[in-house]
């Protein structure tokens, strides 16, 4: 059980620490979020149009219609055609979006890079398959208790989570909660 509590206690301050990068930039949690799938979206080559955003975070059309507009009237993310078919209109992430990211979340990262370091190929393949686990168990438990439903990739419609580390493969899923705590209750 000490592993679950440490796990618990290291989403809480995941999260912790996204809540202050909202607060210090006048983003809802929610804007969090859209940039992270978005970033997600872009980092796997995969164009985001608003309803597959609005669906990726539990929004209806009119929610996604507003945080897209308060998104891009600060700057953080534009609207483009879509590089196959013109007549999509997608999501991107801005670069200056990105950069004020870089500038909040990459020392976070740069440790956790480096903590990941002293660990063989074969121990970093352990806690690669832990974490997804874990991930994919949250996000399962969220559906069958009357939770989000899924996207088409199997990713949890809502939530928050960091930004994923560099060199990481495939996309990590947003909105993995912590277990509750069963020593608690």
């Amino acid at each position: 059980m000490e592993i679950v509590h440490l796990l618990r206690a290291m989403a809480v301050e995941l999260g912790l620490h996204s809540a202050r990068f909202a607060q210090r930039h006048g983003m809802h949690p929610t804007d969090v979020r859209a940039l992270i799938a978005l970033m997600d979206a872009a980092r796997a080559g995969e164009e985001m149009t608003a309803g597959r955003l609005g669906a990726e975070l539990g929004l209806n059309s009119a929610g996604t219609t507003a945080l897209i507009d308060r998104l891009e009237r600060a700057g953080h993310v534009r609207r483009t055609r879509g590089r196959e078919d013109r007549r999509r209109v997608v999501v991107e992430v801005d670069e200056r979006a990105v950069e004020l990211g870089q500038a909040f979340f990459g020392p976070l990262i740069g440790r956790t890079v480096e903590l990941l370091r002293g660990y063989d190929d074969r121990e970093r393949a352990a806690i690669r398959g832990f974490l997804t686990g874990v991930r994919d168990a949250a996000a399962q438990d969220g559906c069958t208790a009357g939770g989000p439903r899924p996207d088409a990739t199997g990713r949890p419609h809502s939530g928050a989570a960091p930004p994923p580390h560099p060199g990481t493969t495939g996309r990590p899923r947003s909105g993995a909660t912590p277990p509750p705590d069963p020593a608690a209750e």
